[in-house]
């Protein structure tokens, strides 16, 4: 494709659809996600969705903002933005977003947790509850967390630095006792370049005035749900900085991987 050509392929809308025995529930119930994780790793930091069109698609997501500037965690039908100073403030409709994931939550499991358990340990616990590592689910837990650490940065000018580094500068917060939600999905192995295989976690306190992306955490006591889905709808952005970026990076993708974990 020369530089010169841009068909209606720049609208590009890709539907994965796994079908099965699975109980799973009606055609509205699919994921949602504005473009790919490496094309965020090739400094993609521009969006084309704006967050009113996002709350169509979904009421429970992660994402950031243009120029990367802060976490975005959606819970309840409400976005928040977790800035570098680790506060959440609410998100306009007209706000942009160059990578989020979001979908309209229904628990499909509940899973009540009675002893403290830390990330690791809890995310292999939930692994155990669900029915197929190849399909796609929202998870929820919420409950009393004896720690939480979590991350933020800063928004980002042009010309835009490689992600790793933004990463170097990253605000770093830790919460100790503290009530509140974490918001994430699990992404099956396939997946990798365009998500995160996975776990991948952001939180936000009850009183929704702080949070960030999750680094590590704590649960003491509470409930963990998961909202199974075998139905994700991607679309890619319109925009040049994406048609040009190299997505065939599957190494230094781990790598990246392992800078932004």
């Amino acid at each position: 494709m020369t530089k010169s050509i841009y068909p209606v392929l720049f609208a590009t809308i890709f539907v994965f659809t796994l079908s099965g025995c699975l109980h799973l529930k009606d055609t509205n119930d699919t994921l949602f996600q504005s473009s790919t994780i490496t094309a965020l790793f090739e400094r993609v930091y521009e969006g084309d969705t704006t967050y009113g069109e996002l709350k169509t698609h979904g009421d429970f997501g992660i994402g950031t903002f243009d120029g990367i500037d802060g976490e975005m965690v959606a819970l309840d039908g409400n976005f928040y933005q977790i800035k570098a100073d680790g506060k959440a403030y609410p998100v306009d409709d007209e706000m942009r977003t160059p990578f989020a994931v979001v979908k309209f939550f229904e628990s499909d499991k509940t899973i009540s947790l009675e002893k403290s358990l830390d990330m690791r340990r809890l995310t292999a616990y939930i692994d155990r509850q669900l029915p197929s590592e190849n399909i796609f689910y929202a998870v929820r837990i919420d409950g009393i967390f004896s720690y939480v650490k979590v991350r933020s940065v800063t928004g980002q000018q042009k010309p835009y630095p490689p992600f790793s580094e933004v990463i170097k500068n990253q605000s770093v917060f830790e919460l100790h006792d503290v009530k509140g939600t974490v918001v994430g999905f699990r992404f099956p192995e396939y997946i990798n370049g365009i998500n995160v295989p996975g776990y991948h976690f952001h939180f936000i306190t009850e009183d929704r005035k702080a949070g960030g992306h999750v680094l590590e955490f704590e649960v003491r006591n509470g409930k963990a749900e998961a909202d199974f889905t075998n139905k994700f709808y991607m679309v890619l952005p319109n925009r040049e900085d994406f048609y040009k970026a190299n997505l065939n990076r599957d190494k230094l993708l781990d790598m990246e991987k392992e800078k932004a974990e």
